[in-house]
């Protein structure tokens, strides 16, 4: 073999400067981030289910307390435990929207630590509730953690696509969507009656949001800043690079060192993104409008009517309330693995291939389904076909539509633009999840299983949309990501 050989085959086998492996400390990057972080966000939206009667017994007890033994009225604590349930999204929204605030002052990493106190505070306030005898306490301690949720969701995909080489982005911006399921998985585990889900022990359930909160006040501090936040926002071009040397486990990062300067460059000579700014220029307006409406797609999917509608149907199907409850956690444990899988998936696959089969298989998934609940009652074979149907439509989701959304908004803008577009999306995002969470119970009511018309609809049209907008920013560049935009631009 000539040497010449043996030197374009080494060139071959080398990494590129944005073509890295995963290494070690990477990974603790990643896990000391994600898991305090997307923990809350999943775990606190899964804790309510499993112990709602006790608490609305608590709280109906509570309520007879103060009125010297009056019975206390069923509506009145069905009001009380839905501003419970519902002050979480609620919170999320203005977290979501702080995002950009937050990351510009704080930066990401910092950002994190911050909203990170906030857990403190919570699990405090529900830690005691029962103790203080005060429901007001849950409902002040949900809305707390809401907040620190909705900025989680905003910073964490920011901070992980930001210390990601190109070629991992998209399976590392997956992580967070892997702990959100993992620690729904974990609340329902926890909620079974014969381990926290009961009338002592639910204010520990609730507490338990602590621990993911030490854990990230103990590593988090051990990983670097975000290095491209610290050479274009704080101006510390030394400190950038030992960051990204840390990042990499190399000192070899002149390459990506280059690029991030000569964005920096390039962003000198922009005026500093407003709204205003992002809401006129066609460079920015474009792919804000896709981040919105891919926010959108994700919850109204209808994954969380399905999730919602699923004990119904297994019971339907002649599952005792405990079949259902296993068959809920089998239908958790099922969303952990795909989105799991889908992390290998978005890098050969692409994020536009993943949302289209996603999307497009929840949408003839959601009309057989709608079909099947029509002879659903009586008929135990379209009984069982439904609750496969509740299966698939949860793969389907995990497969793409669960996990992209939260990091493809930080793929399609530069820097300056990251923390406000991703502000807005995860704003959106956390309002229509409070919208489906609040409306789809009375329309469940008025339409029964007829419901799932409305996803129906909305599924066909959503891939339509991915399929006519969505960009595919698989293994492509910044400067790559925005040139598509410039050229949409001037059509």
């Amino acid at each position: 073999m000539s040497e010449k050989k043996m030197v374009r085959d080494a060139e071959k086998q080398a990494p590129t400067p944005q073509n890295q492996s995963l290494n070690g400390r990477l990974l603790f990057a990643i896990i000391a981030s994600a898991f305090g972080s997307a923990f809350q966000h999943g775990y606190n939206t899964g804790v309510v289910n499993a112990p709602q009667t006790l608490i609305e017994t608590w709280i109906g007890s509570v309520i007879s307390d103060r009125n010297g033994g009056k019975a206390a009225d069923q509506s009145q604590v069905t009001l009380i435990w839905a501003v419970a349930v519902a002050i979480f999204c609620f919170g999320g929204m203005i977290g979501g929207l702080s995002t950009g605030i937050v990351a510009d002052k704080f930066g990401r990493k910092g950002g994190l630590l911050v909203s990170n106190a906030l857990v403190v505070v919570s699990a405090a306030l529900q830690g005691v509730s029962k103790m203080y005898s005060s429901y007001e306490l849950i409902i002040i301690g949900r809305f707390i953690i809401g907040i620190n949720s909705g900025l989680n969701a905003g910073l964490t995909p920011m901070y992980l696509a930001e210390i990601s080489p190109m070629n991992l982005r998209g399976s590392v911006g997956t992580v967070y969507q892997l702990v959100v399921t993992i620690s729904i998985l974990i609340s329902q585990i926890l909620g079974l009656d014969y381990i926290l889900g009961t009338a002592e022990r639910w204010p520990i359930l609730l507490a338990l949001i602590i621990i993911p909160g030490i854990f990230m006040f103990i590593t988090l501090p051990f990983c670097p800043e975000s290095p491209k936040y610290t050479l274009i926002n704080k101006k510390k071009d030394i400190e950038a690079e030992r960051g990204l040397q840390w990042l990499r486990g190399t000192i070899e990062v002149h390459d990506e060192m280059d690029e991030m300067r000569a964005e920096n460059e390039a962003m000198k000579v922009i005026p500093r993104v407003t709204l205003r700014e992002m809401l006129s220029n066609p460079m920015l307006k474009t792919p804000l409008g896709i981040s919105v409406m891919i926010m959108l797609c994700q919850q109204l999917s209808g994954i969380n009517a399905v999730m919602f509608f699923s004990t119904k149907i297994f019971n339907m199907a002649g599952m005792s309330d405990d079949g259902a409850k296993y068959a809920t956690l089998g239908m958790g444990t099922l969303n952990v693995i795909m989105t799991l899988i889908s992390l290998f998936l978005v890098e050969l696959t692409g994020r536009k291939t993943l949302l289209m089969i996603g999307f497009s298989s929840m949408f003839v998934i959601t009309v057989m389904l709608t079909i099947s609940l029509m002879f659903v009652v009586g008929n135990t074979i379209v009984s069982y076909l439904a609750i496969v149907l509740v299966m698939a439509f949860v793969i389907a989701f995990a497969v793409g539509p669960g996990s992209i959304p939260w990091f493809l908004v930080a793929e399609l803008f530069n820097s300056a633009a990251r923390p406000l577009a991703t502000s807005i999306a995860v704003g959106v995002n956390w309002t229509a999840n409070f919208v489906v969470g609040l409306g789809f119970l009375p329309l469940q009511g008025l339409l029964g299983s007829n419901v799932f018309l409305i996803f129906v609809v909305l599924l066909a049209l959503f891939v339509l949309y991915v399929y006519k907008k969505v960009p595919e920013t698989k293994n492509k560049t910044l400067e790559e990501i925005q040139m598509l935009f410039r050229q949409e631009s001037y059509k």
